[in-house]
């Protein structure tokens, strides 16, 4: 015998269980398709949206292949879709936010590098947090991450334009994309990390290797305090373009420009890691830009943040002594 109340809530339970199941297996696609999912589909991996765009990149990156490592289906929220789909191709399905605050998602928080027991997570319904970014997850698919991270063709068709405008001549230059991080880092590096940031002699030092090694160079120079490198890049060879916007809310400009040089001089920070890592070329970095005790090397380990190939220049850390 059903009872009244009963009777009232079990048609508001058989609603809520078809939303659910309407929701999920309509998923909005990463071209904004609609998606149909079939039966098999039973789990549900995604990732925490958190940063910027250096940042979004690794979450992404790092829940496409543990995903992948673990025959599981990857879904990326709305916010992260915005960002990265104006510029890139990416693939994987999107979750409407909506239907993921109803499904009981386990939180997962990453180190900043791969670890043995990624490889055989049994959840089925996961939340993953953190700021993963570390060749260590996928660089064995390269290739695969390479491909979800083209650009559309209306943005290699106005870079090339913007790069063929820089050019004096006919002769073949070497773009070196340079990228300077500062703004927030300024104080974050000094007072919480005890570290420091790239200086004016780590980018003559940067820059003397390309010329050094190269004919024809020219340096494209991007940052978030574009006044600062200004004043501390000198361009006494008439080769330093000071190309940035330095729009920390839009930073697709100067990372498209930069992602179609030729090299990459980096500071600090993942927007610098992922242009030298889809450029493919020569990347100069600062490195050991920590003190030796700093809490920073509790979640950053250096030899999983740079590829082994990448040219380390030793950071002056002198500033910390005072």
């Amino acid at each position: 015998v059903v009872s009244l109340q009963t009777a009232f809530l079990f048609p508001r339970f058989i609603q809520m269980v078809f939303l659910i199941y309407s929701l999920v297996t309509e998923m909005q696609s990463a071209k904004g398709t609609e998606l149909k999912r079939t039966k098999s589909h039973r789990t549900l991996w995604t990732i925490q949206p958190n940063g910027r765009l250096g940042n979004l990149m690794g979450e992404y990156a790092t829940l496409y292949v543990l995903a992948k490592l673990n025959g599981q289906q990857a879904y990326i929220l709305p916010e992260m879709h915005k960002h990265l789909s104006k510029i890139f191709r990416v693939t994987l399905p999107v979750i409407r936010q909506d239907v993921a605050d109803l499904i009981h998602l386990r939180e997962y928080a990453l180190h900043d590098w791969m670890s043995p027991e990624y490889y055989n997570i049994k959840e089925k319904h996961i939340m993953f947090t953190g700021y993963p970014c570390s060749w260590t997850f996928y660089h064995n698919i390269r290739e695969q991450i390479l491909r979800e991270f083209t650009f559309h063709d209306f943005i290699k068709q106005d870079v090339d334009s913007r790069l063929r405008r820089l050019k004096t001549d006919d002769r073949n230059v070497t773009f070196v994309g340079v990228h300077v991080r500062r703004g927030d880092y300024v104080d974050v590096m000094r007072d919480v990390w005890k570290g420091v940031l790239a200086d004016k002699k780590y980018l003559r030092k940067a820059m003397d290797y390309f010329r050094n090694k190269y004919n024809n160079t020219l340096f494209l120079v991007t940052s978030n305090d574009m006044d600062w490198c200004k004043s501390h890049i000198d361009n006494f060879l008439g080769d330093v373009h000071f190309v940035g916007d330095g729009k920390e809310d839009s930073p697709a400009n100067d990372f498209v420009l930069l992602a179609h040089c030729n090299h990459t001089i980096m500071t600090i920070g993942t927007f610098g890691y992922w242009v030298g890592y889809l450029i493919g070329g020569e990347t100069v970095y600062l490195s050991n830009f920590t003190a030796s005790d700093s809490t920073f090397l509790n979640v950053f380990k250096y030899e999983a943040a740079f590829l082994p190939e990448w040219i380390g220049i030793p950071a002056d850390l002198s500033p910390l002594l005072r």
